[in-house]
């Protein structure tokens, strides 16, 4: 009975987003319209839609755990995820207004028109995918404890997670079928259930926990302490994270992407403060709640296990919901990862020269997020009892995926940044990071706990601006680059949209 009141709740999510997505299911006049939705979005849909993608599941499981067993150092979640939506106020000009002159419709993309170069677009795009795999791995993994747990010792944590790949499975029929378009609205009904009723959840808990006499006094003292000097991790260690974190949003291609699919310039701003308020609300009750949590035995031994023991405690209903929550925010973020993946794949290099039919970029898109799901199936299966090793290796990919930041925001602020700059820069600070993350999976003892990230980055913005400023440009190129900025003035703001040649890439 327990498991139909679990299972019950997940098949009401799984059809009602099937509804809706179907009634708004219509033909894409243009791979255009599969890739970025037809840049068609209002604000409140471009909320959810960010939040959907920027807070998977493993916020309930991985980052409520970093609450509940570290303490404060927690809320750096809460410090970078806002600097992530104040960054997305500050781009929202230049990506959305170049995006649509250029009929940009990914990541790779804008950074191949800003500097004029395939190999540009080839080298990011390769970056965002190789970066994105292990997050989709672990989003079809972290689904394990969902189905374990509303089951309720029906079905074994092992077959949890292929009975969790199969709904997923199931439910990337419609991510193929409709693009982007399908995500965004998808992730309407998926944001409302994980943040909004998740929130009240987490809500719920927290003042049940304090009505137990649990609370934040009986926390040790080492909750309340940040990394220093003579610690593990190091005195900058939490800069690093705050900083990777920050920065390192706008990497990835499916949370980019979301910039492309606003109607407008002013709708991206408005749903930079919406996001905000809700962003500060969830992570700071979620992460409240851990806190508080643990002090509960069960908590202290697996911390990751948070969120569903604590519901667990509040009966059937509750943790039917909490997971279901869970659910919510998973489907978004393999949606998004998934749908990202496939048009960088189709777009930016299997058919990078252009010339090809948009049925055939559109059809290759489609097979690129089937073969991308069948990996991530394979690799969720291969991995099932060693999920703190693939952790490791996604935080691994966050380290390499911000050595597109140098490339991305200096181009978006100097005009002397070239393509040589931003290859040189991206291919060295990649293997800096990734080569010091193997050996220093933490943090750099010899840096004062700076990260591998941060240091591939210093890498990484040093050699952009020095190439930079000793590498000659054409003339043609510079009159390329100053046209491009001068379009973002008003008195440009009337010119004719550009088509996908001329301006756009070299």
């Amino acid at each position: 009975m327990k498991m139909l009141v679990g299972y019950g709740l997940i098949l009401a999510l799984f059809a009602f987003v099937v509804l809706v997505l179907e009634r708004s299911r219509r033909k894409d006049g243009s791979f255009t319209d599969y890739a970025v939705a037809g840049r068609s979005f209002g604000p409140w849909f471009q909320t959810m839609s960010f939040l959907n993608t920027w807070l998977p599941g493993t916020i309930f499981i991985v980052f409520a755990g970093f609450f509940a067993g570290g303490g404060v150092i927690g809320f750096y979640v809460t410090a970078y995820s806002l600097m992530a939506v104040m960054f997305m106020f500050f781009i929202a000009q230049p990506v959305h207004d170049w995006g649509r002159r250029f009929d940009l419709r990914t990541q790779a993309d804008f950074v191949g028109m800003r500097y004029g170069s395939k190999a540009v677009r080839i080298v990011a795009a390769v970056i965002g995918v190789v970066s994105m795999f292990p997050w989709l791995v672990l989003g079809l993994q972290s689904l394990g404890l969902v189905f374990s747990y509303l089951s309720f010792g029906v079905v074994s944590p092992v077959e949890a997670v292929f009975v969790g790949i199969a709904v997923l499975g199931l439910r990337q029929i419609w991510t193929v079928r409709m693009g982007m378009r399908g995500v965004v609205i998808s992730d309407m009904v998926q944001g409302i259930v994980a943040y909004g009723v998740g929130g009240l959840v987490a809500l719920g808990l927290l003042v049940g926990l304090l009505g137990e006499g649990h609370g934040l006094a009986a926390l040790p003292p080492a909750f309340y302490a940040l990394p220093g000097i003579g610690s593990e991790a190091g005195p900058m260690y939490y800069f690093s994270i705050v900083a990777t974190g920050a920065l390192g949003a706008w990497c990835w291609p499916d949370i980019f992407v979301r910039l492309f699919t606003a109607r407008s310039t002013a709708t991206i701003k408005r749903s930079s403060l919406q996001a905000a308020t809700i962003l500060f609300l969830f992570i700071n009750l979620l992460g409240l709640m851990a806190m508080v949590a643990h002090s509960l035995p069960e908590v202290a031994a697996a911390p990751d296990r948070v969120w569903f023991i604590v519901a667990e405690r509040a009966g059937v209903l509750v943790l039917s919901i909490a997971g279901v929550a869970v659910l919510a925010a998973t489907m978004g973020n393999i949606s998004a990862l998934t749908a990202a993946l496939g048009t960088q794949v189709a777009q930016d290099v299997v058919h990078v020269g252009g010339g090809a039919p948009d049925a055939t970029v559109t059809r290759t898109a489609k097979t690129a997020v089937v073969g991308a799901t069948l990996l991530g199936v394979a690799g969720a299966v291969a991995t099932v009892n060693v999920t703190s090793g693939l952790l490791t290796l996604a935080l691994t990919s966050y380290q390499g995926i911000v050595q597109l930041a140098p490339a991305l925001f200096l181009g978006l602020i100097w005009r002397r940044g070239n393509a040589a700059a931003a290859i040189a820069g991206m291919v060295s600070g990649f293997a800096v990071a990734a080569v010091l993350q193997l050996e220093y999976p933490l943090s750099i003892p010899w840096a004062w706990g700076l990260t591998s990230g941060v240091v591939g980055m210093a890498v990484n913005a040093v050699l952009y601006v020095l190439v930079s400023v000793l590498m000659p440009v054409s003339a043609q190129e510079r009159e390329r680059v100053d046209e491009l900025f001068d379009s973002l003035h008003p008195a440009a703001a009337g010119a004719a949209p550009a088509q996908r040649s001329g301006l756009r890439a070299a």
